[in-house]
């Protein structure tokens, strides 16, 4: 086995270990609207499921030479979010999202996305998804550096209504995930699709 101290190796080298290592990443795209009521757009695989009592899900968001990124700074001012599940019906144009524009210019309108209001809240979300997460913010919790200058935003969302495309969900709720088609992400520029789908009985 290779040993490695990540105190003694530099930040990108752990990026490339991390993000080579815990693989496949769900991607979550997420909406936030800004103060001028710019729809702002942008992937993230830095996610996942917190708790489903209450509903919870995290989405960390790094910071730019410790400056906050478009999505962290709407989320935590306006103090709501949606975030789609990455699938293959739009994965290129999620990927168009990714692109460094202004705040004054929307990425949904970069990428072709067609905006969708929410229910709950007020920021739009994306008709192209198969599953949109209405959320309010819970917690934004500054991680990593220093308490003067972190290095991360690790947003806590409490989802307030679901939005299932009628092709992959029944009445039960369970989720078709082949229908679903997610996209993850892997390391550098590649991303992974569903594959071969198994079962492993867990013990009593």
């Amino acid at each position: 086995m290779i040993r490695i101290n990540p105190e003694e190796i530099s930040e990108r080298e752990n990026y490339k270990l991390l993000t080579g290592t815990v693989i496949p990443r769900p991607i979550a795209l997420v909406t936030t609207l800004s103060e001028e009521g710019v729809l702002n757009a942008a992937p993230f695989s830095y996610f996942n499921i917190v708790t489903a009592d209450p509903p919870l899900i995290s989405v960390s968001i790094q910071r730019k030479k410790g400056i906050r990124k478009d999505t962290s700074r709407n989320a935590i001012a306006r103090g709501e979010f949606v975030v789609h599940i990455a699938d293959e019906g739009y994965v290129g144009q999620l990927n168009a999202t990714a692109a460094s524009l202004p705040p004054e210019e929307s990425e949904v309108a970069l990428a072709g996305l067609t905006a969708v209001p929410s229910e709950r809240i007020s920021v739009p979300g994306i008709a192209e998804a198969k599953v949109r997460l209405e959320c309010v913010l819970e917690q934004a919790i500054p991680l990593g550096g220093t308490a003067e200058a972190p290095t991360v935003d690790m947003l806590i969302g409490r989802v307030v209504r679901y939005h299932l495309d009628d092709a992959i969900a029944d009445e039960r709720y369970h989720i078709d995930a082949a229908a679903l088609q997610p996209v993850s992400r892997l390391a550098g520029a590649s991303y992974s699709k569903l594959g071969e789908l198994f079962e492993v009985e867990r013990p009593s």
